[in-house]
C-alpha cells in the first residue's frame, strides 16, 4: 500500500500576507505545493489529502486540485473552527483554529494508510520525500519525522521559529524545543537568546523539524485521546492551539511510540517574509533550467 500525503493547507501566512498557497512561485505559476506533491508522487506516494477550510474551497477546486487530475487520487478534508469531540463546544468569542493536531484530526475520515505531513508553503525538496516514502512503507510501531539541517532552513531576511531536536544515539527523538528569532549573528553564526536572555549558538547541522512527520493510521486514535486533556485543560481559552508536537512529545515520554529522525540533504526554502518571495523564484527557475524539474510540471 503506497503511502498518502497528507497536506496542511487551511492557514494564511500571517507575516507574508494573503493565501500563500496560491501564490505562483514557478516559471510557469507553480505553486510551492505543486513541487512537493510533483516530488511526493516520483518517491511513491499514492494518494493527496488536502485540509482546507470550507471557505477556501472554490478557489481551491478552480486553482488547485484541477491540475492534479489524471495524475494523481487526491481528497479534501475540512477544518472547522466546530469540529470538536462530543460534548464541546467553541468558547464564546474564539476565531482561531485550533492548531496543527487539530488539522490533521480533520482527515480522520479519508486517511487509512501510512501517511506523510507537510506544511502546503514549504519546500521540502525531493530527498526529503525519498527518505519519507523509504521510511513509511517499512515503517510499524513506530513514527517518524524528517529533521532538517538547520543551516538548509535559514532566511537572510529575518529571523525564523524552529523546532530544534534533541535526538538519542539510535536516531529517535527525545526533545523538540520550539526556538524563535533564531537569525544570523555578525559573523554570520545561527544563533537565538534562550529564556535567560542568554545568546545561543547552533551547529549548521542541528536536527530541526519542519512539520515533515511521518505517522500511521493509529496516530487518530491518540490525537482523540489528547486532543481530550488539551480541551479539558485549555479549551476555554481563546487563542490556545493544538500542535502536532504536543501529541508526539505524548507518546514519547509515555513510551507508547518512539520517533525515529530522518536525516536529508535537502534545501528547505518557503516565503517567510515578503523579500524572500524574489529568491524563491529564482531558485526554482534555476532548478527546472538544470533539468531537475521539467518544464511544467502538471
Amino acid at each position: 500500500m503506497k503511502p498518502t500525503l497528507l497536506v496542511l493547507a487551511a492557514g494564511m501566512g500571517s507575516r507574508y500576507g494573503g493565501l500563500k498557497q496560491l501564490d505562483g512561485v514557478g516559471p510557469h505559476g507553480e505553486t510551492i505545493m505543486d513541487y512537493s506533491i510533483y516530488d511526493a508522487i516520483r518517491s511513491g506516494f499514492g494518494k493527496i489529502v488536502f485540509v482546507i477550510r470550507k471557505d477556501f474551497e472554490q478557489d481551491f477546486n478552480e486553482k488547485i486540485l484541477k491540475k492534479y487530475k489524471g495524475h494523481v487520487p487526491v481528497e479534501v478534508a475540512f477544518q472547522a473552527l466546530e469540529d470538536l469531540p462530543e460534548g464541546y463546544s467553541v468558547p464564546e468569542g474564539r476565531v482561531k483554529p485550533w492548531g496543527t493536531a487539530h488539522a490533521i484530526r480533520a482527515a480522520r475520515e479519508v486517511v487509512n494508510e501510512p501517511f506523510a505531513v507537510i506544511n502546503a508553503d514549504d519546500f521540502y525538496g525531493r530527498n526529503a520525500f525519498e527518505v519519507m516514502a523509504r521510511q513509511l512503507e517499512k515503517q510499524q510501531d513506530e513514527y517518524s519525522m524528517v529533521g532538517f539541517r538547520v543551516g538548509n532552513t535559514m532566511t537572510e531576511n529575518g529571523t525564523v521559529s524552529r523546532g530544534v531536536c534533541t535526538v538519542d544515539d539510535n536516531s529517535h527523538l527525545t526533545n523538540i524545543v520550539e526556538r524563535t528569532a533564531i537569525g544570523f549573528d555578525k559573523d554570520h553564526r545561527i544563533c537565538y537568546t534562550d529564556e535567560t536572555g542568554l545568546e545561543c549558538f547552533l551547529a549548521p547541522n542541528t536536527p530541526v523539524s519542519m512539520n515533515l512527520w511521518g505517522f500511521n493510521p493509529d496516530y487518530f486514535d491518540y490525537t482523540e485521546r489528547e486532543f481530550l486533556k488539551f480541551l479539558n485543560a485549555r479549551g476555554t481559552e481563546l487563542k490556545s492551539e493544538f500542535y502536532i508536537p504536543t501529541v508526539v512529545d505524548a507518546l514519547i515520554t509515555s513510551g507508547e511510540k518512539p520517533v525515529k529522525v530522518l536525516d536529508t540533504d535537502s534545501q528547505w526554502f518557503g516565503v517567510t517574509y515578503t523579500d524572500d518571495r524574489p529568491g524563491v523564484v529564482e531558485k526554482l527557475a534555476e532548478m527546472h533550467a538544470k533539468g531537475e524539474y521539467p518544464d511544467k510540471l502538471f
